[in-house]
């Protein structure tokens, strides 16, 4: 088997420190939001041990989360919810969560990376870095955000929907989750696009559990602006 191919350190043509990383996390699951975050890391509050987020143990990823909340010179977070999924397509929904996230920031920021190979149609300067979140510190910065703010999500959310396992799996398509939903039905957090929650639906309908007095925490806390909205 081949070598896989290491990338050389990434070298931005930006030189000032008002950079904003970006990164996403939720785009593979089949329930829950989409996450995203941009941080600017200031200069004079280093941050040691910044890596991909997936590389990190929970441990760490939750003490590098509180050292950049109090580090950053500015975080902010960007979502899209699973019925914004299911209008815009997962895509186009990761690109808005990505434009909210840098909309947020208390900073603006004068040039932004994007983790991957495309960075949303907006205003800011930017560009794409492949593995960004193992190559700017910035980019795993907001990789890290974005993981726990999601990965805290769905542990709630087990709460909520008990029996499908999303403290563990986060909503991806395990074997535990696609059980689940064929024993328990469709919940309002799973995304009706994706064909394993489609199938499910078709043949067990949506889940029967107890709703009474479930807080609908998605449409009541968020309230983004129209014009955020890509046209598709």
């Amino acid at each position: 088997m081949a070598a896989k191919a290491v990338l050389p350190p990434f070298e931005c043509q930006y030189q000032g420190w008002k950079l904003a990383g970006v990164d996403e996390v939720g785009r593979g699951p089949l329930a829950g939001p989409v996450v995203t975050a941009a941080v600017i890391l200031h200069p004079d509050r280093p941050i040691k041990g910044l890596a991909d987020s997936k590389k990190l143990t929970e441990k760490r990823r939750e003490a590098l989360y509180d050292e950049i909340i109090e580090k950053a010179a500015a975080w902010s977070l960007g979502r899209c919810e699973a019925d914004e999924i299911d209008r815009l397509n997962i895509y186009q929904a990761t690109l808005l969560a990505m434009e909210r996230a840098v909309a947020g920031l208390c900073v603006p920021p004068e040039y932004v990376l994007v983790d991957g190979n495309r960075c949303p149609n907006w205003h800011w300067p930017s560009e794409p870095v492949i593995k960004g979140d193992g190559r700017v510190a910035a980019i795993s910065a907001a990789s890290i955000l974005a993981k726990v703010t999601r990965d805290r999500e769905m542990v709630a959310m087990e709460e909520i929907y008990p029996g499908y396992g999303l403290a563990g799996h986060k909503g991806y398509p395990t074997p535990v989750h696609l059980e689940a939903l064929q024993r328990q039905g469709v919940t309002p957090i799973h995304r009706r696009s994706f064909r394993p929650v489609q199938e499910a639906l078709e043949a067990f309908g949506v889940w029967q559990g107890e709703q009474a007095g479930i807080a609908d925490i998605h449409g009541e806390e968020l309230h983004w602006p129209e014009d955020l909205f890509e046209k598709v």
